[in-house]
């Protein structure tokens, strides 16, 4: 029951973030999603990875989006609006496919799991666990992530001048 309410939660923020017309909202509701996910994790035994998402992500990241949006005044409308007739109708298509290829999808599987259960030992989600895959299996790609967040706070620094 919790995880479907919180399925539902993240579909609902997640629909309001690109829906919204106003940036400040549109944050907000993105806040939201985040802490919805954050439930998903906790829920899959996922401990630590919803600690971060909601001390990172909802926390710091998305304070710091919003005092950008109140800084640089966001716009009330979006400038993708009320574009052209080939535009909203290829958008209609184009969510009309994705739509029919995911229930397809699911068709196909109706009758059995859509995946194998994960194997999952003690150690999944602990810091120790996440610190070593980090330095070790993942360590490029940790170290990419760095130098694209500190070029986003240079980024953040440089609009604020």
């Amino acid at each position: 029951m919790v995880w479907l309410m919180a399925a539902a939660a993240c579909l609902g923020t997640g629909l309001r973030v690109v829906t919204a017309s106003n940036p400040f909202v549109s944050a907000l509701s993105l806040i939201g999603n985040l802490a919805s996910l954050a439930v998903l994790y906790l829920l899959a035994s996922g401990e630590f990875v919803a600690a971060a998402q909601v001390l990172v992500y909802a926390g710091a990241v998305m304070v710091m989006f919003l005092f950008v949006i109140a800084y640089l005044g966001g716009r009330a409308d979006a400038p993708w609006a009320g574009g052209t007739r080939a535009i909203q109708t290829a958008s209609v298509v184009t969510a009309a496919a994705l739509l029919a290829v995911t229930l397809v999808a699911l068709m196909l599987d109706a009758g059995g799991r859509l995946s194998d259960e994960a194997d999952v030992d003690r150690a999944f989600g602990s810091p120790a666990e996440m610190g070593r895959l980090f330095l070790t299996d993942h360590l490029l790609a940790f170290e990419i992530t760095s130098i694209v967040l500190l070029v986003a706070a240079v980024g953040g620094v440089v609009l604020g001048m």
